[in-house]
């Protein structure tokens, strides 16, 4: 197991100057198109050599692309869900492994975008503005439910010292900020954030899944860590009157399969086009007129179309939720839930069936290695398990027969 430190850009503290620059989405998505297409065409070689790509990502970072769908006023692109959710598919189609590990950034932007009351708004606002990038874990190993904490937060003058170990902190290593959470000596639950660089914090290179193998989802080590007062929040049983906050978070997941059905399409038309040669059955000279290899890439069409289409969809649901109060936003809450949920089930299905489909529009040359396609299906089925899909259109079913809400958790 090997420890990894990596010094974060410099980010100002809060109350600092900010940059004075306006941004829109279009300026954004092109300022960003040049950098994504050098994430594509390297994507494969990365993966192969373990090469994190450090200097794209802050590239990216430093043109804005967190603060998409934050208000121009306060200083963003004015960007709607759909739009982040679009930017987000974009770079999973070039190296869906950077998308997710750019998810805690932008599970972030969208709690300061949609929400007036979260904690410390202001502060992470300032920090986006400073194209400071975050990373946020809860998850642990320690032989309790899922959720359970027991990573310590003693009381020590005016902060507490925290110790434990954190696993999936997807994106730690381009992180500026780390997120997490512990428990205090009299039981309370506290949420905290801190610069990666603050002493005792170890971020770990041990992830070691089949797929998503340079999201950066390793473990993070606590030793103590000094956390001041003015850095934590107390976890509280008061919820906003949507309380279904981790849709955003699901619809994020469903963008990045997307993006993977999106990247299976180019490359089977990338294969066809220039390496394929046609069956010998095959009565066409060349594979773009194989009638069989133009009906594999017409359904690998189909079902990006689809994937993208349900994902844009409910990006919308979300959108509409804005501005909701009381019982409206309750039930618009719910809904969008589950049209989220649904919206999974699709970019799931569609990117694993895209991802095999690209192997059926060539012979036994397109599986060679020095193409790397197989990390479409690995980096797909890896997502796929963060939250199994029978539970996703369980949910939605649950739903439609008897109004039943969606679990609050988002984690379906």
């Amino acid at each position: 197991m090997t420890a990894v430190h990596v010094s974060p850009a410099p980010v100002p503290e809060h109350g600092v100057e900010r940059r004075e620059e306006s941004l829109t989405v279009a300026g954004i998505r092109a300022a960003a198109a040049p950098v994504l297409t050098r994430l594509g065409a390297t994507a494969r070689a990365r993966e192969e050599t373990r090469d994190y790509a450090f200097d794209d990502v802050r590239e990216l970072a430093d043109l804005g692309i967190a603060l998409t769908g934050i208000a121009t006023a306060e200083g963003g692109g004015g960007g709607t869900v759909r739009d982040v959710v679009e930017l987000v598919i974009d770079i999973a189609r070039a190296d869906s492994n950077v998308a997710q590990a750019l998810r805690p950034t932008f599970l972030a932007a969208n709690q300061v975008a949609s929400r007036e009351d979260v904690p410390l708004r202001e502060i992470n606002l300032e920090r986006l503005r400073q194209r400071a990038l975050f990373v946020g874990t809860g998850n642990e190993r320690n032989g309790g439910a899922s959720g359970s904490v027991s990573t310590t937060a003693r009381r020590h003058g005016d902060g507490y010292v925290v110790n434990g170990r954190k696993f999936y902190s997807t994106g730690a290593l381009y992180a500026t900020y780390f997120s997490s959470q512990a428990v205090t000596e009299d039981g309370t639950i506290i949420r905290f954030t801190v610069p990666v660089d603050r002493a005792g914090v170890d971020r770990r290179d041990d992830f070691d899944a089949i797929g998503q193998r340079l999201t950066q989802s390793g473990s993070t080590w606590f030793n103590d860590v000094w956390v001041s007062d003015d850095e934590v929040v107390v976890a509280e049983d008061s919820r906003p009157d949507n309380p279904w906050q981790g849709s955003f978070a699901q619809l994020y997941l469903a963008a990045v399969q997307a993006g993977i059905a999106a990247r299976a399409l180019d490359d089977a038309v990338w294969f066809v086009r220039e390496q394929a040669r046609p069956i010998k059955h095959s009565s066409a000279t060349q594979s773009v007129d194989d009638p069989y290899v133009r009906a594999t890439v017409g359904e690998l069409g189909a079902r990006v179309r689809a994937a993208r289409a349900v994902v844009l969809s409910a990006a919308e649901e979300l959108q509409n939720l804005r501005g909701l109060a009381g019982e409206d936003a309750r039930r618009a809450g719910a809904s969008a839930a589950v049209v989220v949920a649904e919206s999974g089930v699709i970019a799931i299905e569609s990117a694993l069936r895209a991802s095999e489909l690209l192997f059926d529009v060539g012979g036994g040359s397109i599986t060679n290695r020095e193409w790397g396609f197989d990390r479409h299906w690995r980096n797909a089925r890896t997502a796929a398990n963060h939250n199994p899909r029978q539970w996703k259109a369980a949910v939605a079913g649950a739903y439609h027969l008897t109004g039943e809400e969606p679990p609050l958790t988002g984690l379906f």
